[in-house]
C-alpha cells in the first residue's frame, strides 16, 4: 500500500513538471510571435532598421584616398629616379672595368665596391616598398575607424538598429583559391530592404579633411 501511494505520487509530480514545461514553451512562442508581429508592422509602415555600406567603395571613392594616391605615386616615382641614377652610376662605373687587367688588385677592389653598391641599392628598393606598404596600410587602417564611427553617428540618425558591410564581387576571379575568398567573405548576398549609406558616408569623409 505504502509503495502504491508513492508510486502515484511520482507520477503527479511528472505530471506536473510536464505541464509547466509545456506552459513555458506557450509563453515562449506567444512571445516570439508577438515581437515577430511588432517588427512587421513597423516594417510596413516604413520604419527600416537595417541599413548597408560598401567599405571598399568608400575607400575606393572617398578624396582622402584620392588624395594618398596622388602622395603615393608622386613618392613612388621620385624614390624610383634616385635608384635609377644610382643604378646607371654604377653601370657605368662596371663598364669603366674592362679597361682593367682582369687579375689587377685595383680591378678586384673596384669589383667588390660596385658588388656592395648594387646590393645597397637592392637593399633599399626593398625598404622603399615595405615603408609604402606601411604607410598605406596606416591610412587604411586610420580611413577605416573613422568609416566605422560615421556609420555609427549615420545609423544613430535613422535610427537604424543595424548595418551590414556589403561589397560586390569581382568576378571572374582570377583562379579557384581568389574565387574561395570570394566567397568565403561575402557578408550580404541580398538587401533589396536595406538603406545604402555608402555614398553618406564618403560625403562625410569628405568633409571632414
Amino acid at each position: 500500500m505504502f509503495c502504491k501511494v508513492n508510486k502515484e505520487r511520482e507520477i503527479m509530480k511528472i505530471k506536473a513538471a510536464v505541464l509547466i514545461c509545456l506552459m513555458a514553451v506557450v509563453v515562449f512562442l506567444v512571445g516570439g510571435g508577438i515581437k515577430l508581429a511588432a517588427a512587421a508592422a513597423k516594417s510596413e509602415k516604413g520604419g527600416l532598421e537595417i541599413g548597408v555600406v560598401s567599405i571598399e567603395k568608400v575607400i575606393r571613392n572617398c578624396q582622402r584616398s584620392a588624395n594618398y594616391r596622388e602622395e603615393a605615386v608622386a613618392s613612388r616615382d621620385m624614390k624610383e629616379a634616385e635608384l635609377n641614377k644610382l643604378m646607371k652610376e654604377v653601370e657605368a662605373e662596371e663598364a669603366g672595368l674592362k679597361t682593367l687587367k682582369p687579375e689587377s688588385p685595383d680591378r678586384m677592389a673596384r669589383t667588390k665596391e660596385l658588388f656592395e653598391k648594387r646590393a645597397s641599392i637592392q637593399a633599399r628598393q626593398k625598404f622603399y616598398e615595405q615603408e609604402l606598404m606601411l604607410k598605406e596600410q596606416r591610412m587604411i587602417e586610420g580611413l577605416y575607424k573613422d568609416i566605422l564611427r560615421i556609420v555609427g553617428e549615420i545609423s544613430e540618425q535613422k535610427g537604424l538598429a543595424f548595418v551590414f558591410e556589403r561589397s560586390e564581387p569581382e568576378l571572374p576571379a582570377v583562379n579557384l583559391n581568389e574565387l574561395s575568398m570570394i566567397i568565403k567573405t561575402g557578408k550580404v548576398l541580398y538587401s533589396g530592404g536595406g538603406v545604402d549609406i555608402s555614398d553618406e558616408v564618403i560625403a562625410r569623409l569628405d568633409a571632414e579633411k
